[in-house]
């Protein structure tokens, strides 16, 4: 185990931003920023012994503030998009800003966290290296009622795994829904599409959309559809299948509704590239998942690699969109001086 610290880049109002580097002793290393908390790096070996960085990511400071796709950002206050960039809370509409498809919000923009430099501290536990960063989001921040204190943890632990602990408190009832928007190619982010490696979600139903992915309030069986990932499939098998939720997407793009009970961690999720024998597991306690196949990937990524179209995928751990306007969906409305706590975790593993 150990870290290091190296300067990663300088703002442009004269800020440095600087890169911490994680490994454990099985020879993973993930490497991030604290610059919006970005996950930059995952490296980890192959079957033979062979180290491949399975993250996408961009490698300037520049790269992470300009390029589109919110590559390893951490998401908040809340994730995911809200219909009409509006929400009520005890009576009160809040407006957020609108920066999807002329109406909604996504991702808690155009201010997003990834912006800031939030504040880090590093640690060695039982468990493994971990690394804090944490964030003062004051009233009214991106629209958002309360003063909120953010933590969220990555911690590398010794059995390969990344965890994810996110936490948040607030003095005024608020909405609190994070995530981390990595996107991975288990044979490697250079390595071109990902249509032949294989992805399990443990969910029955999904929350089907309009054609701006804003859900209708729906839930929608997966059985007999392309949405359909309850056994093992290659990510390509369907994803161009004449089916209206896909065209809208221009391929996966969607919220899965998790079989696990709220708040239970749970194994939810599994990745794998049978060529390089990599296998990916996510833990999480969350409700629901966006899997989305980087149908709109573009840009020069790091050490020059112009990323494609489904060069990568996400597993975004979250509570479903626009759940702020659907009170049948669960809630991600947290109450003042209450904790938000959540955790999700990426388990990296060989498969011969």
């Amino acid at each position: 185990m150990g870290w290091k610290k190296e300067v990663f880049g300088t703002l442009e109002n004269g800020a440095q931003a600087d890169k911490y580097t994680l490994t454990n002793d099985n020879g993973l290393t993930a490497v991030f920023t604290n610059l919006g908390g970005i996950w930059l790096s995952m490296i980890v070996p192959d079957k033979v012994g062979n180290l491949g960085d399975v993250l996408l990511g961009r490698d300037t400071v520049d790269g992470c503030l300009t390029l589109s796709g919110h590559l390893g950002e951490i998401v908040g206050r809340n994730a995911n998009r809200i219909g009409n960039a509006t929400f009520t809370l005890n009576g009160v509409t809040y407006a957020l800003g609108i920066n999807s498809a002329d109406r909604n919000n996504l991702h808690s923009g155009p201010d997003y966290y990834r912006n800031r430099l939030w504040d880090a501290k590093v640690e060695e536990t039982e468990e493994g290296t971990r690394l804090t960063f944490s964030l003062f989001s004051p009233d009214g921040d991106q629209g958002y009622p309360g003063n909120a204190e953010i933590a969220v943890n990555y911690t590398l632990t010794k059995d390969n795994c990344l965890r994810l602990d996110y936490s948040m408190k607030a003095d005024a009832d608020t909405v609190a829904n994070f995530t981390n928007h990595a996107y991975f190619n288990l044979a490697g982010h250079d390595s071109g599409n990902v249509l032949q490696q294989k992805v399990w979600i443990d969910a029955d139903y999904f929350t089907i959309t309009n054609k701006d992915s804003i859900p209708t309030g729906e839930l929608v069986a997966v059985k007999g559809t392309p949405m359909d990932f309850t056994q093992l499939k290659a990510i390509g098998q369907d994803i161009d299948a004449n089916y209206e939720p896909l065209i809208f997407g221009k391929g996966y793009d969607h919220n899965w509704v998790l079989k696990h009970p709220e708040g239970e961690l749970a194994l939810s999720l599994k990745a794998i590239d049978e060529k390089s024998g990599r296998v990916m597991e996510v833990y999480t306690d969350l409700p629901g998942v966006q899997f989305y196949t980087g149908n709109m990937l573009d840009g020069v990524g790091k050490d020059g690699v112009e990323y494609q179209a489904r060069q990568g995928y996400c597993f975004e751990t979250q509570h479903y969109p626009d759940a702020v306007n659907k009170p049948q969906f669960p809630s991600p409305f947290l109450k003042a001086k209450e904790e938000y706590h959540t955790t999700t975790i990426y388990k990296f593993m060989i498969q011969n």
